[in-house]
């Protein structure tokens, strides 16, 4: 028995979004549940997967190091950059809708 027989709401893993890979735009899913919660992966089984920790304290160390530099040449992507910025605009239409 699954949980959704016995409610009338519908549960999301995850949710489909456009991500940048290279010079290309391709299809991803954005976990709501799970260790990775609000990350862009490419399955919807990677949301569950252990975390391998020697990757995260590197990317921290890392993060600790260069985050400013990390996050202005993001930023600078992101303005200018045609293909981050037609990744943003297919995205937006899949937004939750905030209610007032």
């Amino acid at each position: 028995m699954r949980i959704d027989e016995f409610t009338d709401t519908e549960l999301f893993e995850a949710r489909m979004v456009w991500r940048k890979m290279g010079k290309s735009v391709k299809r991803a899913v954005r976990c709501t549940s799970g260790r990775r919660k609000g990350r862009v992966v490419a399955t919807a089984a990677q949301c569950g997967a252990p975390i391998d920790f020697k990757k995260r304290l590197t990317l921290k160390k890392t993060k600790a190091r260069m985050g400013k530099r990390i996050s202005r040449k993001a930023g600078r992507a992101k303005k200018f950059n045609p293909i981050s910025r037609r990744v943003a605009s297919m995205n937006k239409a899949t937004r939750f809708k905030r209610r007032k």
